[in-house]
């Protein structure tokens, strides 16, 4: 019978494998370095080896889940296929004028958003609808023909097609590629009335764009990821990870790729939510740290926030505006470059810097021994005391400390540093930056982080968590068993999932309640569809409505959850499906924003459906055994910033620290896949869900 299920996580340094055995509920974990010519070469060698560590024959695998940041990385450095653009005519420079505003008004030499297509790969045609889909002139075969043999002269592999209004009738566009597929059957094309049919020309365009850009690439990988797949003996096939916290298909994924940008983040906020919750912690920030980034994410009443948007590759770290606008579903997280293979560097002034360059896993941290010269995170951890070289990645990778220290004492030569200096100043830069990336996040959604418990997972969320949490006020971490592969293990909790979108114009007031009903009865008929492949290991699906709303006026919308369906037949009344439309929407914006204009009639501007299906099998951990008295196996120095010296601390193992025992630090727990470090301001309690948590006992600082 099949009982194990298999998730695989590219990151940036690492590829994470890991194991569910439903039937013993044992977790098995494996890390091997990221393999950047082929990512599928590192998920083939990580679960070959996860089988032969755990005794796993492919025949038991009921599921294999499976997250990259192969096409994020792709978008953001630039590294597309040649992509073209084909739009409306008048509207070729969409891309360079976006929404006319600057992100920082004081910058002289502000540089805006990257763009994705040149302007010499944009071509215009005629034809035009109005702003109700109605057409005003059609589309000449001819002339887009003509058009798309110009862009494919000039190298173009895949297309954008963007057309006006699209998504209130998508006739001209589905018209147009039906032309071009029957003439240039090599070009891989994207339609904006399927990535992104909504209004906003600008993000429209964009979102449309960025899929074109890494479908090919997509394309490709999945299909090699899938036969590589098979030749290990698994039979059940590939699932995908989406940015909105579920499973798609692989062809769902290669249809639309852009869903997968913030996969791995993702699944390590659905993994941080249930390892809160077997404890009673709901309300959570979810940090996780990995080689080459760190995220943060809320999670409120034990469900990860939505937004249904972001920004990619922006000019400046948090400013709104200088990003590439993407319009998907995501889970709301605020992503830096800090990982533990960020790169410490003086700046032209003499100051420390670290980061967002990494030095990955090619060719990664000094102490890899890889070819790395420069100091990272890593390094001056490993100098700093908080990560034992012979037991790094479980003891399955050598580091060298002796290039640590050289890097160390390089960077400090630049700076006027001894080499413990100067890694004392990387790790409190990294803490420094993430601390206020989560004040800017959490503050902007109307929070205070000391309201809430931090879950620290990935490589590096146990050893920086405890300095981020004194920063910001935080008085309470979680970290769950495997924490450094938390996010493999998200893929595997996460439901099958599938989100549409229209935008319409609906006045609850006088809108036809039975065009309403149809346009939610068709997203929603879309969605279930797309589900209908995982049918067999998940079940029953359910849906929810949403809207984007707006007072009429007003130039933003919000996202708010509609009363249930159905809205006309039945026997309903209309009057009161008005009215709960109306309330739905105004409790939202007052939760929001205190109060509601008066007198000013409310807009559903986009509808929302969301499709969801939980794994018909429940993972039940094994029980957490009760440890072996609680004794250290060794200690080393460890430098501490409060008692500002190395202090000499007792290094533990996860499963020898007893059940509900207090132990106060300074002191440190090694696991197979991170290291915990536990100043001491900290009280570290192992809990029978297998969690540690961490209690500090004074204000931050």
């Amino acid at each position: 019978m099949k009982h194990i299920a298999i998730g695989t996580d590219i990151g940036g340094t690492f590829t994470d494998v890991v194991a569910l055995d439903y039937r013993s509920g044992l977790v098995h974990s494996r890390k091997v370095l990221t393999t950047y010519s082929d990512p599928s070469i590192a998920v083939v060698s990580g679960v070959k080896s996860l089988f032969a560590q755990a005794g796993i024959e492919p025949g038991q695998v009921l599921r294999l889940v499976h997250a990259t940041t192969l096409f994020t990385n792709a978008l953001i450095e630039g590294k597309g296929v040649p992509t073209g653009l084909l739009c409306t005519r008048g509207f070729r420079d969409i891309i360079e004028i976006g929404r006319e505003r600057r992100y920082d008004l004081y910058d002289v030499q502000i540089e805006g958003a990257p763009s994705l297509v040149p302007r010499n790969l944009r071509e215009e045609i005629g034809g035009r609808l109005d702003a109700g889909g109605r057409e005003l002139e059609p589309v000449s075969r001819e002339e887009v023909l003509a058009a798309v043999d110009r862009l494919v002269t000039r190298g173009v592999a895949s297309l954008a097609i963007c057309l006006l209004h699209s998504y209130g009738n998508p006739v001209h566009e589905r018209q147009v590629a039906a032309w071009v597929r029957e003439a240039f059957p090599q070009l891989s094309l994207s339609l904006s009335s399927e990535i992104a049919p909504e209004i906003r020309e600008y993000d429209r365009v964009c979102t449309t764009a960025a899929n074109a850009c890494v479908q090919p690439i997509a394309h490709r990988y999945l299909s090699v990821l899938e036969t590589r797949v098979a030749e290990l003996g698994i039979d059940t096939g590939v699932l995908m990870m989406l940015s909105n916290g579920g499973l798609c298909s692989v062809s769902q994924a290669r249809k639309k790729p852009i869903e997968l940008l913030e996969s791995g983040p993702a699944a390590g906020a659905i993994s941080a939510a249930w390892s809160g919750a077997r404890d009673g912690q709901r309300d959570l920030l979810a940090f996780d740290m990995g080689g080459t980034t760190a995220k943060l994410a809320l999670v409120e009443q034990g469900r990860p926030a939505v937004a249904h948007g972001f920004e990619a590759a922006r000019r400046k770290r948090f400013a709104e505006g200088s990003g590439i606008p993407i319009r998907i579903t995501t889970v709301d997280l605020i992503e830096i470059g800090a990982g533990g293979g960020s790169l410490a560097r003086a700046d032209d002034m003499q100051l420390l810097k670290v980061g967002p360059q990494s030095a990955g896993s090619e060719p990664g941290p000094a102490c890899y021994g890889r070819g790395g010269e420069h100091a990272t995170v890593t390094d001056a951890n490993l100098v700093l005391g908080y990560l034992n070289p012979d037991y790094f990645a479980g003891g399955s990778m050598r580091i060298d400390v002796a290039r640590a220290q050289g890097a160390l004492a390089q960077l400090g030569a630049s700076l006027g540093l001894a080499p413990h200096e100067a890694a004392r100043g990387v790790h409190e830069i990294v803490a420094e930056n993430m601390a206020a990336a989560a004040r800017l996040h959490v503050a902007e959604r109307g929070h205070d982080p000391r309201d809430f418990v931090m879950v620290c997972t990935g490589g590096g969320g146990p050893l920086h968590g405890y300095a981020v949490a004194r920063k910001i006020g935080v008085r309470k971490l979680v970290v769950p068993a495997s924490a450094g592969v938390a996010s493999a293990v998200g893929l595997l909790l996460s439901p099958a999932r599938s989100d549409r979108s229209r935008t319409v114009g609906f006045r609850p007031d006088t809108g036809r309640l039975e065009e309403l009903e149809r346009d939610f009865a068709e997203l929603e008929a879309e969605a279930v569809a797309s589900l209908r492949p995982l049918e067999p290991g998940f079940g029953p699906v359910a849906v929810k409505r949403q809207a984007d709303g707006r007072f009429v006026g007003q130039g933003f919308t919000l996202t708010v959850d509609l009363p249930p369906a159905p809205y006309t037949g039945g026997g309903s009344d209309p009057e009161a499906v008005r009215r709960a439309l109306k309330e739905s929407f105004e409790a939202g914006y007052r939760r929001k924003f205190g109060r509601t204009p008066p007198d000013v009639p409310v807009e559903l501007v986009s509808l929302r459906v969301s499709a969801s299906a939980m794994p018909q099998q429940t993972f039940q951990p094994s029980p957490v055994a009760a440890g072996s008295g609680g004794q250290p196996h060794g200690q080393r120095p460890v430098f501490f910033a409060e008692a500002g010296a190395y202090l000499d601390t007792p290094i533990y193992r996860r499963e020898d620290i007893p059940l509900g025992v207090a132990l106060a630090g300074p002191l440190l727990v090694e696991d197979p896949d991170s290291t915990l470090v536990v100043g001491p301001c900290g009280r570290l309690t192992r809990m029978a869900s297998g969690n540690l948590v961490i209690d500090l006992e004074e204000a931050a600082k």
